[in-house]
């Protein structure tokens, strides 16, 4: 009966053990859950916190191209300021003044002057008057026969034409010299 009683008692320690045994693992597995909630949450906020980051970006750079867009023109307009400050000068004396030469000077200063600020910006004129015609630089109004220029010479400029840099921001409206001249 020893053995049957030590048998049971084994037995039964086998059994005690086993839940133990179920009961780390079950811990063990209860902590490894909690661990990856925890780390589950962090990617979760960091997730957040970086589409809330790119929402803010998204709506500053917004902000900026409107601002942009807004007063992209400012610092053109602050440079050709001086030059309509020239003219309102020119208009206030305008009838004070005894000689029409003088004038004559003031509008020319002022007209050098914004020539001059075009320059610098980039502007220059189509040089037409007397060259062939160029459908990427004139546009053809008129034609008029002239025996003394080769069919399609521009005779004379209407309105003159203009590039910024190298690109025509308004054609150049001239007379051009017609193919059917008289002998």
């Amino acid at each position: 009966m020893s053995e049957e009683i030590k048998n049971e008692i084994n037995s039964n320690e086998d059994t005690n053990n086993i839940p133990e045994t179920e009961q780390e693992e079950n811990h063990s597995l209860e902590n490894n859950i909690e661990e990856l909630e925890k780390e589950r949450d962090s990617w979760k906020d960091k997730f957040l916190r970086k589409a809330a980051e790119f929402e803010n970006y998204k709506k500053r750079v917004e902000n900026d191209q409107i601002a942009l867009i807004t007063y992209a023109a400012e610092s053109f307009i602050k440079k050709i300021l001086p030059v309509v400050d020239d003219f309102e000068r020119s208009l206030q004396h305008i009838n004070d003044a005894q000689d029409l030469d003088d004038i004559k000077k003031g509008i020319e200063l002022i007209y050098n002057k914004l020539l001059k600020f075009l320059e610098e910006q980039g502007v220059t004129k189509i040089e037409s008057i007397g060259k062939p015609f160029d459908v990427h630089f004139h546009e053809a109004v008129m034609q008029k026969e002239d025996a003394n220029l080769p069919p399609h010479t521009v005779l004379d400029e209407l309105e003159k034409g203009y590039m910024l840099k190298d690109k025509v921001i308004r054609f150049a409206k001239v007379v051009v010299s017609s193919d059917n001249q008289s002998n």
